[in-house]
């Protein structure tokens, strides 16, 4: 069931149930994609159009933030369960070993994706994964490269595509291209390419459960997060009240 949330609206799933509907996706011969705003999410929808126009054309929308949980309690429509990109790409990896669906990974840094590859093929046992590859920085205005990736996923035909690029730059990747791409599912999961690698650890369960995950990437990485963190989400209030 879609519920409205803020400035856009999220399918109110729990895992098991998102996974479900991932099922139906990857067999109803469309090309499907999956974003999972968190308040970074929110606060962008406000400003982007064309990010705007991804969210609004989303075949599942997942709810990926604590934070955004407690306001749908506050707003007498609570969401039944965080699911974050990060939460469900692990399990699409264990469904797609038991279902026999093949996986393409794109994004993080190079070697990054292999590895990645290489530990979830280890963890899940006939795991399938087809391809990965790591674009350069700016790739997204090269249009040789674009066709490069374009034309290396349709020689794999992948029946999931899972994008760790960074948002906005995932999903409108995605959005822009699935016509070419021709995956059933495209995913877009930040930095659960990087998590799997184990290049970069992830928050204690304690941390991601209590709405403390955000505080742990700070302390981690204080540059390049300060802003993100403590400036810009902090704009969340005003969309509360706004909404």
């Amino acid at each position: 069931m879609r519920i409205s949330l803020l400035n856009t609206v999220v399918d109110n799933l729990d895992l098991n149930e998102a996974l479900d509907e991932i099922v139906k996706l990857v067999n109803n011969k469309r090309y499907n994609y999956v974003v999972t705003p968190n308040v970074d999410h929110i606060i962008q929808l406000e400003r982007d159009k064309e990010f705007r126009e991804v969210y609004d054309n989303a075949d599942l929308i997942l709810t990926d933030g604590m934070p955004l949980i407690w306001i749908s309690k506050l707003k007498k429509t609570p969401i039944k369960e965080k699911v974050s990109g990060s939460d469900l790409f692990p399990e699409v990896c264990s469904l797609s070993a038991k279902k026999g669906y093949s996986i393409f990974l794109l994004g993080a840094a190079e070697g990054v994706a292999a590895k990645a590859a290489s530990n979830l093929m280890e963890k899940y046992e006939g795991l399938n994964i087809c391809g990965t590859y790591s674009p350069c920085y700016g790739f997204e205005k090269d249009d040789e490269e674009i066709k490069k990736i374009i034309a290396m996923i349709n020689e794999k035909k992948p029946d999931i595509l899972a994008v760790g690029l960074g948002a906005p730059k995932q999903e409108k990747f995605i959005y822009k291209y699935r016509e070419q791409l021709k995956v059933p599912v495209s995913l877009a999961i930040g930095a659960s390419i990087d998590f799997e690698a184990g290049n970069i650890k992830r928050a204690p369960k304690w941390m991601q459960k209590s709405g403390l995950e955000w505080f742990y990437r700070l302390m981690k990485e204080p540059k390049r997060m300060f802003k993100r963190y403590i400036i810009d989400d902090l704009k969340i209030l005003g969309l509360y009240f706004k909404y």
